[in-house]
């Protein structure tokens, strides 16, 4: 891109005194001072560069200036403001020698052809090119000057490299603060492409932080959280804690995780404590995981401008400022040029003397001293950290005469710096702190991040990053995974897509796989967050107890059949024996009655196998405690309770006495009894919710299962067997008649009746309370081991 601006000039060019007895070397200083100030104030660059080219042409006695930016391949020209329209051939010809120009400082002729298309009073006799150049000595661009005169004085080439060192150091800042905004903006975009709720508080429980999806949910924007109490978030999740922030149990611990509930969903909430901006200051963050949903949250962008100081300054060699600029007096903290000129600040201005003793050293050797890195004390103490491009001045025997030196504080950039690292140590505590595997997709379906848990799962990076994430989904799933890779690419998200995919050790998983779209800042979607949490164990758990149920019904079954088979079979093996033994049945007949009495026998037997697998084990008498294989039961179904919104309210006496009997068998009759309340809820239509809860009553351990389902048509029948109230295939009715037989046997009791307040059912089991003799008895197995 090539362009041209000639606007006219809007700024004076006021004359102030200066310490050089050089008119027009104290001019210039006022000149490069007045130009420091601009660059300060400037928030636009191409103004910025277009005031730059017309001072220095006014500064080198030129007709035409213009400041050549490279940005890739590309080239800008910004022309001086005020000057006269220059045709295009002529543009391309300065762009063109400007680039191939190598020297720092270049003088060339202009071709007659180039001149004549020059709209200038006066045939300039040539072009000169002075390199602007980084710190690490990257061409910048390239200071363009049409002269007259075609040889450069002395003071002219020193004065080209001055405007060539504040012009670098212009662009260099105008740069490094563009990188660290979009450096930013992706930290922040990568927090709110988490759907978990993050929310981060000081020491005084105040809301230090939250993310996108968060504010969403509450229905505001998280500046608006920002400084809030941590108790107004109480309403997202009740936890019991009575600290004011309801996410937190115990504060000395650095990490904590539990699971909470509201009336609406249910969260695993992570906390982490870590040092904040302060020593003193302890930032603890929350990581609330909807295991309920899983839904993902939109992302937003945080915008963090810093502006820029940058002091001008003439100094002496033992370091007494000689002149300074505005911006330079604000930099050290004094109250007025006039003071800071006065007062001797070289002692005071080095936290460390050695420093200055390496400033003059260096200087002396090189004599341009560009972005260099100093570390200054301000009038109250306060550090300042610097950037600065000095030159040193020598007189006619070489000695340093004077220091001349650009100064941009960047104590701001510093503190920023730190700040995105602790933005950067916080976001990848978020990643690395959640129980899912994240990973990052582009467009084309390769893995570009994965989050830590990935590697903790055994995956390896070389098999993750730049491989497609579709080759470890099962062959007969691809089809489904690259259905939503498609529809997220589009810009909708998918939930909960449950495929089988290859674990790290080559096995197949069942996975249950969210994908969300990352939008670049045309809206357009340029990655996918995708979200697999590992459920093999519980798909397991889930099969491993329909077929116990299902294998507990065919028992009970058979064993009714083969009742009823025995009577029939013992009324044939009666009446073949009574034939046998009848001296008037014919032997032909006898020889088939045998058969029929073989044939029987055999059925008998056959029977006989059968009950002996239906017939169910004596109970195992040990000490059980009644909470733990409660939760063991819960954990069985939790995933069906999480993924269909049913929430499960534990009320247990925590202290609660130990029983005497069959852990399994009471897990058999708990989890049938949950089965049946997650069926009612399902059918109710509703927010699904069972509340169990536990006490010891006497000398009976009773654990309470109440649920808001459609309750019981006739409580009284409940208990039969083959007696059930649900569809056909659903049921079998022999659920409950085998959980009262477990219960029996177990000395205890189970009813059921329907809620007098509200929908839904309660069962109830008693079962005794172990004894002391049985305490003991325990003890001394236990000890015998």
């Amino acid at each position: 891109m090539r362009r041209i601006k000639t606007r006219e000039s809007r700024h004076s060019m006021p004359r102030r005194g200066g310490v050089d007895p050089s008119p027009t070397t104290s001019k210039h200083a006022v000149e490069l001072m007045e130009l420091a100030v601009e660059a300060a104030q400037s928030r636009h660059l191409p103004d910025f560069l277009e005031q730059f080219a017309l001072r220095a042409t006014r500064m080198l006695d030129a007709m035409w200036g213009g400041v050549a930016v490279y940005r890739g391949r590309e080239t800008e020209l910004h022309a001086m403001r005020g000057g006269a329209s220059t045709a295009e051939a002529a543009a391309n010809w300065i762009i063109s020698r400007a680039q191939d120009s190598q020297n720092d400082v270049e003088t060339r002729a202009i071709p007659k052809e180039t001149s004549e298309e020059l709209a200038l009073p006066e045939k300039p006799g040539a072009v000169v090119f002075v390199r602007i150049a980084a710190s690490d000595n990257e061409r910048l661009g390239t200071l363009c000057l049409l002269r007259k005169r075609k040889t450069l004085g002395e003071g002219e080439k020193r004065l080209l490299h001055a405007l060539a060192s504040h012009a670098a150091l212009s662009l260099e800042n105008f740069r490094r603060f563009s990188q660290l905004e979009r450096s930013k903006r992706q930290w922040v975009e990568d927090i709110d492409a988490i759907s978990d709720y993050i929310v981060v508080h000081d020491r005084a429980w105040n809301i230090v932080r939250t993310n996108r999806s968060l504010a969403s949910h509450l229905g505001v924007p998280p500046v608006a959280l920002v400084g809030e109490a941590m108790s107004s978030l109480r309403q997202i999740a009740e936890t019991g804690s009575d600290l004011p922030c309801p996410f937190c149990r115990d504060t000395d611990r650095a990490k904590e995780e539990y699971v909470a509930a509201s009336a609406e969903r249910i969260f695993l909430v992570s906390t982490s404590r870590t040092p904040g901006a302060a020593d003193d200051d302890t930032r603890t963050i929350h990581v609330l995981k909807d295991i309920t949903d899983r839904r993902e949250a939109e992302r937003r962008y945080r915008e963090l401008f810093d502006s820029i100081q940058e002091g001008l300054f003439f100094a002496t060699p033992d370091g007494r400022f000689l002149d300074v600029n505005d911006a330079m007096v604000r930099m050290l903290g004094y109250a007025s040029r006039e003071e800071l000129l006065r007062a001797d600040v070289s002692p005071h201005l080095y936290p460390v003397p050695e420093a200055r003793e390496k400033f003059l050293r260096a200087l002396s050797e090189r004599g341009v001293l560009r972005n260099y890195e100093e570390t200054l004390r301000r009038k109250d103490g306060t550090l300042l950290h610097t950037l600065q491009n000095i030159t040193a001045v020598r007189d006619a025997r070489g000695r340093i005469a004077q220091i001349r030196g650009l100064m941009l504080d960047v104590t701001e950039q510093k503190t920023f710096q730190s700040q995105l690292q602790r933005e950067r140590d916080f976001n990848q505590k978020i990643l690395n702190t959640t129980q899912s595997m994240i990973l990052v997709l582009d467009t084309a379906g390769l893995i570009s991040y994965a989050n830590r848990r990935c590697y903790e799962a055994g995956y390896q990076e070389g098999e993750l990053i730049g491989h497609r994430l579709v080759d470890w989904v099962e062959a007969s799933h691809r089809e489904d995974f690259d259905a939503a890779l498609e529809t997220t690419a589009h810009g909708h998200q998918v939930e909960n897509l449950e495929l089988r995919v290859r674990r790290s050790d080559g096995s197949m998983g069942h996975f249950s796989i969210s994908l969300s779209p990352m939008r670049d800042e045309q809206n357009a979607v340029n990655s996918v967050v995708v979200v697999m949490t590992d459920i093999t164990d519980a798909a397991l758990l889930q099969a491993k107890l329909a077929h116990s149920e299902k294998m507990a019904t065919i028992g009970r079954l058979v064993s009714g059949v083969a009742h009823e088979v025995n009577n029939p079979l013992a009324a044939i093996l009666g009446f073949t024996d009574l034939l046998l033994e009848n001296p008037e049945v014919p032997g032909s007949a006898r020889e088939d009655l045998q058969i029929i009495l073989q044939e029987t026998q055999r059925t008998k037997d056959i029977v006989q196998d059968l009950l002996s697998f239906a017939r169910q084990r004596p109970v195992q008498r040990e000490l059980v405690q009644v909470n733990s294989v409660l939760r063991q039961t819960i954990k069985l179904r939790s995933y069906d309770f999480a993924s269909h919104g049913v929430e499960v309210v534990e009320d247990f006496e925590e202290a609660l006495a130990a029983a005497l009997g069959d852990s399994q068998q009471l897990q058999q009759v708990f989890l049938n009894i949950l089965n049946n309340a997650y069926d009612a809820v399902q059918e109710a239509g509703q927010r699904g919710r069972i509340r169990i809860h536990t006490r010891r009553q006497a000398e009976m351990i009773e654990v309470a299962i109440s649920d808001n389902g459609t309750g019981i048509t006739d409580p009284h029948r409940i208990f039969d067997p083959f007696y059930t109230t649900k569809q056909v295939g659903k049921g079998t009715g022999l659920g409950l008649s085998i959980c009262y037989g477990i219960v029996r046997a177990h000395g205890g009791e189970i009813q059921c009746w329907n809620n007098e307040q509200g929908a839904g059912s309660t069962f109830v089991v008693r079962i005794p309370v172990a004894t002391e003799a049985a305490l003991a008895a325990a003890a001394t197995k236990e000890a015998g081991r």
